[in-house]
């Protein structure tokens, strides 16, 4: 501890001031690395009649300014992780994303029960020990990340924006099947961007100079950060926003936006328009663990591989029909050679074919053989058309809600990537 101290007296005013200046060691170093000051300042005014003697304590210490979307990991983890028994899935709270999750899990008979819409947790009745938590878009990675919630399913631009590449967050499944868009460049369809078609013509615009850089206005500074320096633009500068980016153009805050684009309509009627190199990355809806729960919480891979299971095989059926007939032939390998050999659809990894017996005389034989395909939505006519030119008839056409597989890739890519 250092003490520097100084008198100063006014006889004018009869005023006597001592100021004691401590500089001291900040008690909270471990979190803000910066020195403290503390001001001990003694007066009299020994000619108003009052108080002799005043004494007045300040003390300062600084803090560290944290930068926006600092990932939440390593010193800042919560120390009720070793504690919590309950297993945490964090889903969204609301928008197309929080619709979209709630239906797929649904599908896959994981209903999520709410008793009330005002709360912020509910259950799966299907998965034990199990607490439900909805949460914003980014806390869900947030969370995640500081051992608050074991599972998530989120965006994968929420998931590469707010998690910054931490090693902790592990993507189970990558592709949903909702939530699809990209994050993109968007910049004016008029003026001097009119005839710019590329992000290497923008970046060599004359315009851009280290006074008056390329303005860009995004909700996304991490990745568009990384997406300058990888793109060469030395001068642009990123500012955040939230809401309607596609106003800031046209009200001249800013020159171009880096947003989220779905069908592009948006930015068609703003007058905006992507370029050639300006993708910064295709999105989804995710199912996304934290790495430490599922190697050290009990129960957490478990639930994971249920979750993945259920997933796994609902979205291998999506838009798959089981389409089933009867043939007439001598065996089932002479019907399957027909099939193999005179379609364009030969199932998932070939045919099906058992035998159909009738009794027309009182005996029991084979005078059919039924044969079963899975054929995909978008073939479905022309399959049924195929099978009925070489004698299939009573066809049947079922959509299907899952199909299994002996085990995911998915899965035994996960256990390859925890190592076990």
């Amino acid at each position: 501890m250092q003490l520097l101290a100084s008198l100063t007296k006014c006889s004018t005013l009869g005023l006597i001031q001592i100021s004691t200046e401590l500089n001291i060691n900040n008690p909270l170093a471990s979190l803000f690395p910066r020195s403290g000051t503390a001001r001990l300042q003694l007066s009299s005014n020994q000619k108003e009649g009052g108080t002799p003697y005043k004494l007045r304590c300040q003390v300062t210490v600084p803090t560290a300014v944290p930068q926006p979307h600092a990932p939440s990991g390593g010193a800042g983890r919560s120390n009720q992780f070793a504690d919590r028994k309950v297993i945490r899935l964090a889903l969204p709270s609301k928008g197309r994303m929080a619709e979209g999750t709630i239906n797929l899990l649904k599908e896959c008979q994981l209903s999520v029960h709410k008793p009330n819409p005002r709360q912020y947790t509910a259950d799966i009745p299907e998965l034990d020990n199990l607490e439900v938590w909805f949460q914003r878009e980014s806390d869900v990675v947030r969370k995640l990340l500081s051992g608050d919630v074991d599972l998530g399913i989120v965006g994968y631009d929420i998931v590469a924006e707010y998690g910054q590449d931490d090693g902790d967050l592990i993507i189970i499944h990558d592709a949903l099947g909702f939530g699809e868009c990209h994050l993109s460049l968007g910049i004016p369809t008029y003026g001097i961007f009119e005839n710019v078609s590329s992000v290497a013509e923008l970046a060599a615009m004359p315009q851009w100079t280290a006074d008056h850089p390329l303005r860009i206005v995004t909700g996304f500074t991490y990745l568009g950060n990384r997406f300058l320096k990888n793109k060469g633009l030395k001068h642009a500068q990123l500012s955040t926003a939230d809401g309607a980016l596609e106003a800031a153009p046209a009200m001249g805050t800013a020159d171009a936006i880096l947003d989220l684009v779905s069908s592009g309509t948006t930015l068609k009627e703003n007058n905006l328009k992507e370029i050639d190199g300006g993708r910064l990355i295709s999105s989804q809806a995710v199912f996304v663990a934290s790495k430490r729960a599922l190697l050290e919480r009990k129960g957490v891979l478990d639930i994971a591989h249920e979750m993945l299971e259920r997933l796994e095989a609902h979205l291998r059926a999506r838009n798959q029909f089981l389409v089933t007939g009867n043939m007439r032939g001598d065996s089932p390998a002479e019907i399957a050679e027909r099939i193999l050999t005179k379609t364009h659809f030969p199932g998932l990894q070939g045919p099906t074919i058992s035998p159909v017996y009738t009794s027309k005389t009182g005996i029991a034989k084979v005078d059919y053989y039924a044969v079963a395909l899975c054929i995909r939505k978008n073939d479905l006519y022309d399959a049924v058309r195929e099978l009925r030119a070489i004698g299939g008839s009573g066809v049947l056409v079922s959509p299907l809600t899952y199909i299994f597989e002996e085990e995911p890739r998915r899965w035994r890519e996960l256990l390859q990537n925890l190592e076990l």
